[in-house]
């Protein structure tokens, strides 16, 4: 019963440290992140409700890769606190063997790793493609906001448009807008076989989401080639009509799992070459979700080698972070190999089996020097 208070106390301490991290280190990022976001605004236009439901959703994707370097931070930090605390003293006389509180480590890391599997697998990609989904569908909310002057705009997808200058009340002078998208061709009648429209205007203005021009030329260019012109004294474009320049199709690392999956599936069978029918992305993308979280328990168990005690005081200070250094480095390590786990599928297996095969020896490593300490 006391050993089960024990095992529970030092759960819960792991956690409210993982999870304090967690979030002081997701809300640095998120905060940076958010800020090269503000061109969603100030290039694209959109609104400030799209800015931030968009910022909000691409949170999960931050917390699912500091998850390994947070719980590894949080491990290190437990262990350190109650060493120095003299809790771990209190342990050994209650007859509580190291290996058992190993075990408990080991066992906790597993927690982080469906913790990890389930934003991985789950979460982010849902909550991603849920924020791309909203980029597709949301409206400009001020269009004078991507509209430069004395420059060439190019925020619309298939449109440009140059304003020589706009004064105070956004009222602008000497308009030029070229339309290869067909988003125009509805200014002049009868011109549903054009191909292309370009409009100048002496001047126009900004009116409840309408581009409202004053004195111009509408010319349109049909199949053959042939030029119409139309003059006009006032016209209006509707800016909902227009679409952004912003990348609306879904990324790898936005696609489902499943789809993911069934992609990488289908071209194992259908062909032996591991990289021709899908993307390599796809292959590298999928490593990242699945492959990484097992690498938690592999530094966890490394870890674990602080509770050994040395008798070697003054160098302390230098093995404390020298298991914290070469844990941290396998999680780099193990980040930049999942990128080339595409490539080829001796990689891929190769980027599995590594944490597969290195847990147990490590482990079994751990077990000897534990035993070897009791013999001492």
């Amino acid at each position: 019963m006391l050993k089960n208070k024990i095992y529970k106390y030092f759960t819960i301490e792991i956690i409210k440290s993982f999870i304090i991290i967690l979030f002081a280190f997701t809300a640095i990022a998120w905060t940076v992140r958010a800020v090269n976001f503000l061109d969603l605004i100030v290039e694209n236009g959109h609104s400030i409700k799209t800015y931030l439901l968009f910022s909000l959703l691409n949170i999960t994707s931050i917390i699912t890769k500091l998850i390994p370097l947070s719980f590894l931070l949080s491990l290190v930090i437990s262990i350190a606190k109650f060493e120095r605390q003299n809790e771990f003293i209190i342990l050994w006389t209650a007859g509580v063997n190291k290996i058992q509180l190993v075990n408990l480590f080991f066992f906790v890391s597993f927690l982080a790793v469906i913790f990890q599997l389930l934003f991985a697998t789950f979460i982010t990609p849902n909550s991603l493609n849920k924020s791309r989904e909203i980029i597709r569908l949301s409206d400009f909310d001020s269009m004078s906001s991507v509209i430069k002057t004395n420059d060439f705009s190019d925020s619309f997808k298939d449109l440009t448009m140059f304003i020589g200058n706009k004064n105070i009340n956004n009222e602008m002078n000497n308009i030029f807008i070229r339309d290869e998208g067909g988003f125009l061709k509805g200014l002049v009648a009868g011109n549903e076989k054009t191909i292309n429209t370009t409009v100048i205007a002496k001047t126009g203005f900004i009116d409840n989401k309408r581009l409202v021009l004053i004195d111009g030329l509408i010319q349109t260019q049909d199949k053959n080639g042939k030029l119409n012109n139309v003059s006009f004294k006032k016209t209006e474009i509707l800016v909902d009509a227009l679409k952004p320049r912003s990348i609306v199709a879904p990324k790898v690392q936005e696609t489902t799992t499943s789809d993911l999956a069934s992609c990488a599936t289908k071209k194992i069978s259908l062909n032996n070459n591991f990289l021709e029918n899908c993307p390599k992305e796809v292959i590298a993308t999928m490593s990242r979700r699945i492959g990484m979280p097992f690498y938690i328990p592999l530094v966890s168990l490394i870890c674990c080698f602080l509770l050994i005690q040395k008798r070697e005081r003054k160098f302390k200070f230098f093995r404390n972070y020298s298991y914290l250094g070469f844990s941290f480095i396998i999680l780099v390590l193990a980040e930049i190999l999942v990128r080339y786990s595409g490539l080829s599928k001796i990689n891929t297996i190769l980027y599995f089996t590594v944490p597969l095969i290195l847990t147990p020896i490590i482990y079994l490593l751990l077990l000897r020097s534990l035993k070897y300490e009791r013999a001492k």
